[in-house]
């Protein structure tokens, strides 16, 4: 993504671009280069051999937070498309719910899950499986170019509801093991002198304590079909787990 050169070679002939690649979630030495001048390029290099229908993975709320690089980043990537031209359309999807329900492992198997800040606060979640079938789709909808799309559930829930209606599912009891936002605070001050990546997620957790990060599903559900239920989404996260206990 670094070498312009490249993603043109790579896009001539293509009909169609999706892109999901976030340096964030990687880690590394080139993660915001990756998620600045690497989105950039796709862009440009979008632009440059005239694809149809680009496909971007944003995030939700990106454009309202500028405090946080990898969500305000995304914004960026959605701006660059629109002043080249290239006719895209961005999924907004909320919190991946198997990424953030396993930060301590499998939460059925240990029979926990970990917190930063309140877990009584709702927020959005989606479900990964979920929006890789949003992206494909996404490729010949009837979305207008340069469309910002929230992708969620029918409503936001909390850490805390999460462990229940898992846990009840599950037939156990699961404990949301919450971490304090002073306390992560004051960690990610001293470790994110030497990992940039640390002051990053500290401001995400902030920004989800504030109840905003919340999707408007009801362009989702005009484009893709009726939205996940969050019972429903928890209970299939849940037998997916399950199952591959017993593998």
């Amino acid at each position: 993504m670094l070498d312009l050169d490249t993603l043109i070679a790579a896009m001539k002939g293509a009909d169609a671009v999706i892109t999901t690649a976030a340096g964030y979630t990687r880690g590394g030495k080139n993660a915001q280069d990756i998620d600045t001048v690497g989105n950039a390029n796709l862009a440009e290099a979008a632009h440059r051999t005239g694809i149809r229908r680009f496909v971007l993975t944003s995030i939700l709320t990106s454009d309202q937070t500028p405090d946080v690089p990898h969500f305000w980043h995304k914004k960026l990537a959605e701006d660059k498309l629109e002043q080249l031209g290239v006719p895209f359309v961005a999924l907004r999807p909320g919190a991946f719910l198997d990424q953030v329900a396993s930060m301590a492992g499998d939460p059925v198997d240990k029979g926990r899950m970990v917190w930063i800040g309140k877990a009584t606060v709702p927020l959005t979640f989606v479900h990964t499986s979920d929006l890789a079938a949003y992206l494909a789709a996404a490729v010949d909808t009837e979305a207008e170019a340069g469309e910002r799309i929230d992708i969620g559930w029918d409503r936001p829930v909390s850490m805390r509801e999460v462990a229940d209606v898992m846990g009840s599912r599950a037939g156990k009891k699961i404990k949301v093991w919450v971490v304090p936002s002073a306390v992560a605070r004051a960690a990610g001050a001293v470790a994110g002198r030497f990992v940039p990546l640390i002051t990053d997620m500290a401001a995400m957790f902030r920004w989800f304590e504030t109840g905003r990060y919340v999707a408007d599903s009801r362009r989702q559900e005009q484009l893709f079909g009726p939205v996940p239920t969050a019972e429903e989404a928890l209970a299939r996260f849940t037998e997916e787990l399950r199952t591959a206990q017993y593998r």
